[in-house]
């Protein structure tokens, strides 16, 4: 796993060498409610020229209304969603997308990477002060800012072992895009 913060990344430079982008790959932008999944992944997506998925889109109905009611989900309402995801992935190999996943633990990226073998992550990262600012902001969503410090507990940023990136989410969405590409490219 890498940091991307600056956008620079090995062989960017003068030798003008660049590994090619990520796009016969399934990206993964992961991260708590609120990092800008949603509004990332469709620009990454673009840039590498692969169709985005939703990962709300692909919560069963209960799941949803569980978290419209400020209650957290545990691994068994998970576990449908993530075989999801991992299906939409699997079929996607060698072609490429992105989508996005909160895959907040790493048993749950496991299961992603079980089910698609290959798929790398893009961890959005921030403080919880800037991401519930944001939460706070956003309208019509079911995710509340109750459930956010549940997500911080649960969440295991990618390990050393792990196939992806953190990209801090404090610039703004084209800029995070910009370097989660850049850094992309190098995983």
């Amino acid at each position: 796993m890498t940091t991307a913060d600056s956008g620079a990344a090995p062989g960017d430079g003068a030798s003008g060498a660049r590994t090619p982008p990520a796009a016969s790959r399934v990206v993964v932008v992961m991260g708590v409610a609120g990092t800008g999944k949603t509004t990332v992944g469709p620009l990454v997506a673009d840039a590498l020229g692969v169709p985005y998925a939703e990962g709300d889109d692909f919560h069963p109905p209960a799941n949803i209304a569980k978290m419209s009611s400020g209650v957290p989900l545990d691994d068994a309402d998970r576990a449908p969603w993530l075989d999801a995801i991992g299906a939409w992935a699997r079929d996607r190999t060698d072609r490429g997308g992105v989508v996005s996943c909160s895959a907040l633990k790493r048993a749950y990226r496991d299961r992603l990477r079980a089910a698609a073998p290959g798929v790398v992550f893009l961890h959005l990262t921030g403080g919880r002060e800037l991401i519930a600012g944001r939460m706070a902001a956003r309208k019509g969503h079911f995710m509340t800012t109750r459930l956010l410090d549940s997500q911080f507990a649960t969440l295991e940023p990618l390990g050393a072992d792990e196939a992806g990136v953190a990209v801090d989410v404090a610039p703004e969405a084209a800029v995070i895009a910009e370097r989660a590409v850049a850094a992309l490219r190098h995983v």
